[in-house]
């Protein structure tokens, strides 16, 4: 494995990919094609890095909902429960801080992967 890969260790192969497709609004939907495109794109990466490409979830769930609330994503809640379940070795995303919309629910995922040994493919 190059020094590029150094972080993806075995566990972390031994465990699933989770690729977040994120677009606050159904505006953005519709007109940033070109983004959600990229964002899919991520699937390729992570077989790249050695996932099977079965391994590879997609929660895209949420296009179209705010960050501000978690209350309303499902795909938010779904990949936490994977991630504290130590299911997940890597979450991939296009600007994956937009997951949270604020510091303090940022941080508190930050402490969650780095409990969980998940990586954070941004």
């Amino acid at each position: 494995m190059s020094v590029e890969h150094s972080k993806v260790r075995a566990v972390h192969l031994e465990r699933d990919a989770y690729l977040c497709v994120r677009q606050s609004t159904m505006r953005q939907v519709f007109e940033n094609t070109e983004s959600t495109k990229r964002q899919y794109a991520l699937r390729q990466r992570a077989v790249a890095l050695g996932w099977r490409v079965e391994r590879v979830h997609v929660i895209d769930s949420d296009l179209g909902h705010s960050g501000v609330s978690a209350a309303e994503r499902e795909g938010f809640k779904q990949l936490i429960t994977e991630v504290g379940l130590g299911q997940v070795g890597v979450v991939l995303g296009l600007e994956v801080s937009r997951l949270a919309r604020n510091k303090k629910d940022w941080h508190h995922l930050l402490e969650l992967f780095a409990f969980a040994d998940t990586l954070i493919l941004d």
